[in-house]
Order: C-alpha cells, then structure tokens, then sequence
C-alpha cells in the first residue's frame, strides 16, 4: 500500500541570512540556438523543500545543472548560499561543490569498492576537510544506516543505496542538496519512504532541498513546486496537491500540441 503523504509543515524562512539558492534573469543558450533556459529567477529559502517539474524538454533539468554549479548559464547570475558562482572556472565551482553542495542522483552514483561509510565520507576526503563526527552519526542513525555502514553497496537494496547517496550529500553540511528524480529507479512504497526522509530532513535539520522530478506525487512532498515550461517557470504552486500538478502538467502537454 503506498504511503500517503505526510503532513505539511511550515514553510521555514530564515531572512538573517541569504537564501540558500538565488538565480537572476538566468538564460542558458546550446550551439548559439537552442533556449534552454530563458531569464529564469528563482529565490530558495533556507530550510525549505523546492520541487521542480516540467514536461520533457522544459529546462528542468537545465535549470538544475546551472543552479548546482554542474553547468554555467549563458547569462545572469547564480548564488548559492550568497557566494556568485556563475562564472567561476570549472576547478573553483568543482571546490564549491564539495563543500557547498549535496546531490542526490536517480542512479545513487555509489562507489562499488567502498563500504557505505567511506562512500558517505568521500566528499569530505576529496575536498581535504576533516568529518564532523557528531552530525554524521546524527545523519546516518536519522536515515537508518547505522548496522549497514560497513556494507558494499552491492550487499544493499535500492532503497537503502539511496539513503546512503542521501547521508553522503549531507556529509558537509551543504547549503543545498540537489536531488535529481531520487526515486525514479525506486518501487513505489520505497520510492514514498526516501520522500518522507528528504521531507523530514528540511523539517527536522533545516536542510534546503532543491528535487527535479517528472512525478506530481513526488513533488507534492515539497513545500511548493516551480513548474517549468519552454524554459521560463510557468507558475509557483504553494503546498500543492498531485491531482493539482497532473492536472497542469497535462494542461501544459495539450497547449505544446
């Protein structure tokens, strides 16, 4: 039986500080031709649950990479957490990423040689930084890996590699995790459980989640959902249902027709 979503919470805003995410008039231009991404802002809150959906070919995917620093956009400008990283070098926004960002993927992008807990303290390792003992073993008893942690990830199920991608993007303390369809690959009662996981992550740690996903059920986890469409954010829906997204999901696919 697949788990109905769990009751929202408070949108969390936190105005002492910059918003953990902050893109201005952003456009992102392939080949000198192809518009991905068209004058798109965005401000992301501390402490809040973003999703981002689209019919294919919208941007989403686009907007992510240039949000997380994976790609730098044509024009405008990025912030994350008030640093500009758009038009960094590609080494200045790798470093940035390391200790800045978390990305959680569809594929878990584990590394089959390390055990759970070397995979998870990676980031840590590549970037020089020492672990915080104390919020790692907060993270991985929060995701519930503490008796897997000297596992391979062939030894664990999909659901439980995807806890361990998650306890891995956390591992630094991210000003925001990127999840890109995190339960694509998953069942649906699994897929429902690392939901509710990244959701009591922001309600619980104050952690900012940016999620791309295809799946109104999935975005319906989020506090509000920024739909995009032909490469602009077509509308901002706050707290709202999957018959609510489907619905202008499909509304978008017609008028495309």
């Amino acid at each position: 039986m697949r788990t109905l979503p769990r009751p929202r919470t408070k949108l969390r805003q936190d105005h002492t500080r910059p918003p953990a995410l902050l893109m201005r008039e952003v456009t992102k231009v392939y080949d000198g031709a192809v518009t991905a991404l068209d004058r798109v802002s965005l401000e992301v809150s501390r402490g809040s649950f973003l999703a981002v959906m689209g019919p294919s070919g919208s941007g989403k995917s686009t907007l992510l990479h240039c949000a997380a620093g994976l790609d730098n956009p044509t024009s405008g400008e990025v912030f994350v957490g008030g640093t500009a990283i758009s038009g960094l070098s590609e080494a200045r926004r790798t470093a940035l990423r390391r200790e800045r960002i978390g990305f959680v993927f569809q594929s878990y992008n584990l590394l089959p040689s390390l055990t759970v807990q070397e995979n998870i303290t990676l980031p840590l390792r590549l970037s020089g930084n020492d672990a915080d003992r104390q919020w790692l073993d907060a993270v991985t008893d929060r995701v519930g890996l503490g008796p897997l942690m000297s596992r391979r990830p062939s030894e664990l199920s999909g659901g439980q590699q995807q806890r361990a991608a998650i306890a891995r993007a956390l591992a630094a303390r991210p000003e925001v995790v990127f999840a890109d369809e995190p339960t694509g690959a998953l069942d649906m009662d699994t897929a429902a459980e690392v939901l509710d996981l990244l959701r009591d992550l922001v309600d619980e740690f104050s952690q900012t989640v940016v999620m791309v996903t295809h799946d109104p059920d999935a975005a319906s986890r989020a506090h509000a959902t920024a739909v995009v469409a032909d490469g602009r954010i077509d509308r901002f829906h706050n707290a709202p249902t999957a018959y609510e997204l489907a619905r202008h999901l499909t509304h978008l696919r017609r008028s495309r027709v």
